[in-house]
């Protein structure tokens, strides 16, 4: 009998190496400012809107990063994924398409909370290489409620676009969230899921955006994983070595931002003096 070309379960092949030419990576993220739809859009031009999230990328990328996570974190406070229209997905695209076309380093595309189908329209329609799923399989209760895993939705909507390429980066045992729903399961067999689901990458946090998580718990997850395994949240100039030790990258926007702070805009000299200071 034939084998199937990806074994069910087994990613095809290193994401990173494919995506970045390299095992390990710094990818910045791109908080774009709130877009029209969202309640704390005041009417601001949205050519303003796309033209911060291209800067913030180019900060990212000439300081050296590898690439950029494009992510609707102004739209706070963020809605369910049937709830998000589609006008979320239509300036999202046109930004993102702008980045990758002004400079050429791959993107990833995030949208906020859990959207996995809109994320994959905006990357098929962007050229991006990746989306992050923050609840990939089983499910949660975050910030806006009950989330379950968009694995089978999102993987049947790829399909269909003939957008295979597009990688998957899960989160696993995601922050800013409650996982009493899967307490009687081991983080690490929550992990084994993602894998089984076929995510491409894996992602590692703290409990809340700019939160360290202990490098035993990292070093659990890169464990249990077997797959490329990234920390996406607290990474900051003192710990990224040390986190870069055990992982195969990490996902970085507070320490890189004016005064520390998210909603900041990208600080291109503290992205000199981060990427400097790695030893890669």
């Amino acid at each position: 009998m034939t084998q199937p070309s990806r074994p069910i379960g087994q990613s095809g092949g290193d994401a990173l190496v494919q995506l970045f030419g390299r095992t390990k990576v710094v990818i910045g993220v791109v908080h774009l400012a709130p877009l029209p739809g969202a309640p704390r859009y005041d009417g601001e031009a949205v050519e303003a809107i796309y033209q911060r999230g291209l800067d913030d990328a180019r900060a990212y990328l000439d300081g050296g990063c590898d690439g950029v996570i494009i992510e609707n974190h102004g739209d706070i406070p963020f809605a369910k994924p049937d709830d998000i229209g589609p006008e979320t997905a239509a300036y999202m695209a046109v930004v993102s398409d702008r980045i990758r076309r002004e400079l050429g380093k791959p993107i990833g595309i995030n949208v906020l909370a859990n959207a996995a189908i809109p994320a994959l329209a905006i990357a098929s329609a962007a050229g991006a290489g990746f989306v992050r799923i923050n609840q990939w399989a089983n499910a949660y209760i975050a910030n806006e409620g009950f989330v379950e895993g968009e694995s089978g939705r999102a993987a049947r909507y790829r399909a269909r676009l003939r957008a295979n390429g597009i990688r998957v980066f899960a989160d696993a045992h995601v922050k800013h969230g409650a996982h009493a729903i899967v307490a009687d399961r081991p983080v690490e067999e929550l992990v084994k899921d993602l894998v089984f689901f076929d995510a491409d990458a894996i992602i590692a946090t703290g409990q809340r955006t700019g939160h360290a998580a202990d490098l035993s718990y990292i070093r659990m997850i890169k464990e249990a994983a077997g797959l490329p395994t990234l920390v996406g949240s607290g990474v900051t100039p003192d710990n990224a070595n040390d986190i870069l030790g055990i992982v195969d990258g990490v996902i970085i926007a507070s320490a890189l931002k004016h005064d520390g702070v998210w909603w900041n805009q990208v600080d291109p000299a503290r992205v000199k003096t981060f990427m400097a200071g790695l030893r890669r």
